[in-house]
C-alpha cells in the first residue's frame, strides 16, 4: 500500500499528453462541498469528488511533510482552515428547508440527514473501519483518500454542530471565522457552547484547544485507517461507522444544548 504522502505519479504518457493539473487551495472547500453533497447524490459521483479530494489533498500533505502528518497537525490546519467556509443556515432557511419543523423535531431531522451523508461519504470511500484508535506512525501507511474522507465526514459534522446551535438559539458572537473556531471546539469537545461563560466562546483557537481537536480528529481518522476490504464489505462497514459517529455526536450536543 503507497504511504500517506506519496501521490501516485502521473505516467510518462499523461506528462506527454495533457499531464494533471495541480490542485489550488480553493479547490479543497470546493471538492468537500461536492463530496459532501446532498444524500440523494450517486455513489459513483460521490467517489469520483472524494478521489479528487485525494489528490487535492495529497500535495498539501506531502509539502507539510511526515511530521506534521503523523502528529495530526496537518489534519487539524485542513480542518480549523475549512471550518469558517462551510455554509450556516439561518433559522427561517432551516424551517424552510424542513417543513416548518422546528426545536427537537427540526434537530432530528438535522441528525438523521448529516448521518445519511456521512454514512453514503463512507460508502463511496468504501473503507472498512473496525479499529477503536490508530496510534499516529499508522497514517503514515494510510492512503490519503481515507483523510479525505474524515474532512470531509467532518465538514458534515462541524455544519451539523453549527445549525443545532441555530436551533436552540445557541449561536456564538462574533464574525464567522471565531463562530467557526468555537463551532470546531464544540466538536471536539461534545458540548454545547455557554453563552453564559465568555472564556467558553473561543474566537481563536489556542494551544491547548488546538490538541484538544487534533487529538479528536486522530481518534477519528485512527478508526477509518486500515487496509482496504473488498468493496462492499467496506462500503457497508464505512457507511454505518460514520453514520452510528455522527448520531452520537448529534444526540450529545442536542442534550448538552437543551440542558443549557
Amino acid at each position: 500500500m503507497r504511504g500517506l504522502i506519496v501521490a501516485s505519479e502521473p505516467t510518462h504518457r499523461s506528462r506527454a499528453t495533457t499531464g494533471p493539473v495541480p490542485a489550488r487551495r480553493d479547490d479543497v472547500p470546493r471538492l468537500v462541498a461536492r463530496v459532501t453533497g446532498d444524500e440523494t447524490l450517486g455513489k459513483a459521483a460521490r467517489a469520483q469528488a472524494l478521489r479528487a479530494l485525494a489528490v487535492a489533498l495529497a500535495a498539501s500533505a506531502r509539502a507539510a511533510g511526515v511530521a506534521a502528518v503523523a502528529s495530526g497537525r496537518w489534519l487539524t490546519d485542513q480542518v480549523v482552515d475549512l471550518a469558517p467556509r462551510i455554509p450556516v443556515r439561518d433559522l427561517p432557511t432551516l424551517r424552510a428547508h424542513h417543513e416548518g419543523l422546528t426545536g427537537d423535531e427540526l434537530a432530528e431531522r438535522l441528525i438523521t440527514h448529516a448521518g445519511r451523508v456521512t454514512g453514503a461519504i463512507g460508502a463511496a470511500g468504501g473503507a472498512i473501519a473496525s479499529v477503536e484508535f490508530a496510534a499516529p506512525p499508522l497514517l503514515l501507511s494510510a492512503p490519503v483518500q481515507l483523510l479525505a474522507e474524515t474532512i470531509a465526514v467532518v465538514a458534515v459534522e462541524l455544519k451539523l454542530v453549527a445549525e443545532l446551535h441555530v436551533v436552540y438559539g445557541r449561536t456564538p458572537p462574533g464574525n464567522v471565522a471565531s463562530r467557526a473556531n468555537a463551532y470546531v471546539t464544540a466538536w471536539a469537545r461534545r458540548r454545547g457552547l455557554d453563552r453564559s461563560n465568555p472564556a467558553g466562546l473561543v474566537g481563536v483557537l489556542g494551544g491547548a484547544v488546538r490538541r484538544e481537536v487534533r487529538q479528536r480528529l486522530m481518534r477519528r481518522a485512527g478508526r477509518n485507517v486500515t487496509t482496504f476490504a473488498p468493496f462492499f464489505t467496506g462500503a457497508v462497514a464505512g457507511a454505518e461507522l460514520n453514520r452510528r459517529e455522527t448520531r452520537h455526536l448529534g444526540d450529545a450536543l442536542v442534550t448538552d444544548l437543551r440542558r443549557r
